[in-house]
């Protein structure tokens, strides 16, 4: 008997990493996420590597990661792949504090976020 097979969350000829955990706000993390959107991975991680931003160094690596997961896990070309979708969500805050004037205390946040990566295999036309 047993169960299905759980169904693959992206198409045959996509593969994806996400990476967790980003100690950094997502609405910085979606300008660097916005550079590399539908571009060629090639042309994506030297834009990454150049880049001046702190974060670009993590979305780099998952980046690398999703075309790791393309070659070796879904047998995708690495010279036909682009960067199909680059999004970001919101993870936990934390909650930090600072003594201020009069005996009030100023509120520290210190959000953290998620990217998603998804790569896709398109044919180049001649």
């Amino acid at each position: 008997m047993g169960k299905d097979k759980n169904p693959r969350r992206v198409a045959d000829n996509e593969a994806m990493a996400k990476v967790r955990m980003l100690r950094t706000s997502p609405q910085k993390l979606n300008l660097v996420a916005a550079m590399i959107r539908g571009k060629k991975v090639e042309k994506a991680l030297m834009d990454l590597t150049f880049s001046k931003r702190r974060i670009a160094e993590d979305v780099k690596k998952c980046l690398q990661s999703a075309i790791a997961n393309a070659e070796n896990n879904h047998d995708l070309d690495v010279d036909e792949l682009i960067v199909a979708e680059a999004y970001v969500g919101k993870n936990l805050t934390m909650k930090r504090g600072r003594p201020r004037a009069r005996g009030r205390y100023g509120r520290i946040t210190k959000p953290f976020s998620e990217l998603t990566i998804k790569v896709r295999q398109v044919e180049e036309q001649a």
